[in-house]
C-alpha cells in the first residue's frame, strides 16, 4: 500500500531580506517567541491596507507559518487576502519597511501600502 504525500502550498512566503531583518529584530528584542504578524485592514487609498506587528502569542484561529529561523502569524480574516503573497523587506530613500507583494491585488496605491482585490 503506497501513500502519496499531498503538497500544500505555503500560504505566505518570506523573502530572504525579510527573513534576515525579522531574525535580527527578534534577536535585538531578546525574545525568540516573537513572530511577525501580517494583517489586512479596511482603509488606505485603494480600499485595504497592510499592517505589521510583532506578536509573541498565537490565537487558536491564527495561521502560524514557520520558516527555519522566522515565523509569520496571520489572522483568519486577513488570510484570504494574503494567500500566495510574499512578505519582503526593503530599504530605500523612503526608509525601511516590510511590504507585501500580493498577486491577488487588482490594483495598489503608489506607495504599495494599500490595495484592492
Amino acid at each position: 500500500m503506497s501513500s502519496a504525500a499531498s503538497f500544500v502550498p505555503t500560504p505566505l512566503l518570506l523573502s530572504d531580506s525579510a527573513r534576515t531583518q525579522l531574525k535580527a529584530l527578534v534577536e535585538e528584542e531578546g525574545n525568540r517567541a516573537l513572530k511577525l504578524r501580517v494583517y489586512v485592514t479596511g482603509g488606505g487609498c485603494s480600499g485595504f491596507q497592510y499592517g505589521f506587528d510583532f506578536a509573541d502569542n498565537v490565537s487558536d484561529d491564527d495561521t502560524l507559518i514557520e520558516f527555519d529561523d522566522a515565523s509569520l502569524v496571520v489572522d483568519p480574516l486577513s488570510y484570504q487576502y494574503l494567500v500566495g503573497s510574499t512578505v519582503d523587506y526593503e530599504e530605500g530613500l523612503a526608509g525601511a519597511r516590510f511590504r507585501v507583494e500580493n498577486p491577488n491585488a487588482s490594483s495598489t496605491c503608489g506607495c504599495g501600502a494599500s490595495f484592492m482585490v
